[in-house]
């Protein structure tokens, strides 16, 4: 199962500058690694992360096989309104994740 650990504050002001971070758990097995007994262990990696702002993209990163396990995202972006942030990965066979947090605007 994959884990997924948001911080995003709860409220903020108009226009403030707020932190966001993001950690999905994730081996990122990069595909040049061998086992115990010599097999190649196949590439699994995430290769896409965004981060929407009621539905604007306010964040993307693309990820490659030297990504270290447990991918851990620091980023910022203004609060210009009430609204969901959704943080999204996607991995090579085109799967995803995502988890949503809500932001209260004063």
């Amino acid at each position: 199962m994959t884990s997924i650990r948001l911080s995003v504050p709860q409220t903020a002001r108009k226009d403030e500058i707020i932190e966001l971070k993001a950690l999905i758990q994730h081996p990122m097995e990069s595909g040049y690694r061998r086992g115990s007994r010599g097999e190649q262990i196949p590439r699994n990696i995430i290769t896409r992360f965004e981060c929407l702002y009621d539905g604007e993209l306010v964040f993307s990163a693309d990820f490659h096989p030297a990504i270290a396990a447990d991918p851990f995202l620091k980023f910022y972006t203004r609060a210009v309104r009430s609204g969901t942030l959704e943080f999204r990965w996607t991995d090579q066979h085109g799967e995803t994740w995502s988890d949503t947090a809500s932001l209260s605007v004063t």
